[in-house]
């Protein structure tokens, strides 16, 4: 099939033939005639439809493609990437008004869609609809389907050290689902207070309070989750990001471990383990290993395959206390059926073929240069900024000095087309805590988060004068 869109070049113009092609297509993506997953010509196509070199349109294509306005999709060609929808609704950022369309988003959390392991996992759900039985296209197990419980326990047993048996694994739509029951299950257990970490993620802590569990807020440290505090709020419960805290990046150190789960032992207490991005570790060294191994009796393991993969496959997993897991199995029988099978099937494919793990290296490696570019641009355009915390996951955290404007830091990005995220948002107390960004660098190639960052560093220095460097 052929596709067209409309462009023109000039010939005997300064500006040369490649970057006529890539400014008109940028143009075209930033004014929302080309939308999200709109499929461009190939390169062939294109250069003959414009009378050009081939070389030409793929210097074009390569260069948004590294600004990360553009994907190339093995198979299906070349697309607007998904991310590229710079119609943000409000609420994502500002509350009181309308945010303009980006060039660069970074926002966390989120793996960039071009990455997604199409060709494999495609293979995975075929095995899976041409395996299917009962337990593929009936009403799933409310734990989950057997094989994919089965190979859970062995890739998390191998990965992420977590103790565990298929009789005690239960599979859930995502962390969301899984928290939801968590909740619903602390309410039978008469518990109704759960203690946050100080920062965190506000919009959980939102979600939690709306399944009727109030939150109590406690500090992290260099060490993570202060323990003192923990004993004097009285509470029987609380929710942690110990491998990689939300947002500040800090691990839990190995004797705030101990101290946690004693704490729980000492209170008959119970620890929710979100370890959101289990498996993207990306230092060479010092790999930190999920917290439930050293309480399994204590701790409640969560995990997702939303930022492994993709948030849309909508796939989580807990492995509980065994004491805990037929009160699980009480409360989800009152609230939903159970999890796509088929989806279930497909995913314990890709788990038992190695697929998975061959998926986390690639993505390991890309994002290890993505961040190496992110500390130089920072370095060089916004020195002010110190990044805190190892290097994993899929954002890292900048501090900024005392006295930033930190909302007008955000809002003049904004204006120079780049969306990110304040600090402070994600704390109990904004306005006591110390301005800082939280920086999502993963969805853009290493040019496009240069560029980001050297807008952020214009911002800064509209704001402060002469500290933004020039590359």
């Amino acid at each position: 099939m052929t596709w067209h869109v409309m462009l023109e070049v000039v010939r005997d113009g300064p500006v040369p033939l490649g970057a006529q092609i890539a400014d008109q297509l940028r143009q075209q993506v930033e004014r929302g005639l080309l939308t999200p997953g709109t499929r461009l010509p190939s390169s062939r196509q294109l250069a003959k439809d414009l009378r050009v070199s081939r070389s030409v349109v793929v210097e074009a294509y390569e260069k948004l493609t590294g600004e990360g306005l553009l994907e190339s999709v093995r198979g299906s060609g070349t697309r607007v990437a998904a991310h590229a929808d710079t119609r943000i609704r409000k609420s994502v950022v500002l509350v009181d008004r309308a945010v303009p369309r980006v060039r660069f988003n970074l926002l966390p959390g989120t793996p960039n869609p071009a990455t997604f392991p199409h060709r494999e996992w495609t293979t995975s759900y075929q095995r899976a609809v041409e395996s299917a039985r009962w337990q593929g296209l009936g009403y799933p197990p409310l734990l989950g389907v057997d094989r994919l419980r089965t190979e859970l326990v062995s890739y998390l047993g191998r990965v992420r050290g977590v103790l565990g048996s298929p009789d005690d694994t239960m599979v859930t739509g995502g962390f969301a689902h899984a928290l939801g029951l968590v909740c619903a299950a602390l309410r039978e257990l008469g518990i109704d207070r759960l203690a946050v970490e100080d920062p965190s993620h506000d919009r959980q802590r939102q979600f939690i309070e709306e399944n009727g569990v109030r939150t109590v807020a406690v500090p992290v440290g260099p060490d993570g989750l202060e323990i003192e505090p923990l004993y004097a709020s009285g509470v029987r419960a609380v929710l942690v990001t110990p491998s990689h805290q939300f947002p500040l990046g800090v691990p839990m150190s190995p004797q705030r471990r101990e101290e946690l789960v004693r704490w729980a032992r000492d209170t008959g207490g119970w620890i929710v383990e979100d370890d959101y991005d289990g498996g993207l570790w990306l230092e060479q060294r010092g790999r930190h290993l999920a917290l439930q191994p050293t309480g399994p009796d204590r701790v409640i393991y969560a995990g997702t395959a939303s930022k492994l993969l993709a948030p849309g496959l909508r796939l989580g997993w807990m492995v509980l206390p065994p004491r805990l897991t037929a009160l699980m199995e009480r409360v989800r029988v009152r609230r939903d059926l159970g999890c796509d099978g088929l989806m279930q099937l497909a995913f314990a494919d890709f788990l038992r073929s190695g697929m998975l793990d061959a998926h986390l290296r690639r993505m390991r490696t890309r994002y290890r240069a993505q961040h190496s570019a992110l500390m130089r641009a920072v370095e060089r355009c916004l020195p002010a900024a110190t990044l805190v915390g190892p290097v994993a996951g899929l954002h890292a955290y900048a501090v900024l000095p005392e006295g930033v404007d930190e909302e007008a830091l955000v809002d003049r990005a904004l204006g120079l087309s780049v969306l990110i995220k304040g600090g402070r948002i994600f704390h109990d107390r904004p306005h006591t805590a110390r301005p800082g960004l939280v920086l999502g660098y993963t969805a853009l190639g290493r040019s496009g988060i240069e560029e980001a960052i050297s807008r952020i560093g214009q911002a800064y220095e509209q704001q402060h004068g002469g500290i933004c460097r020039a590359s």
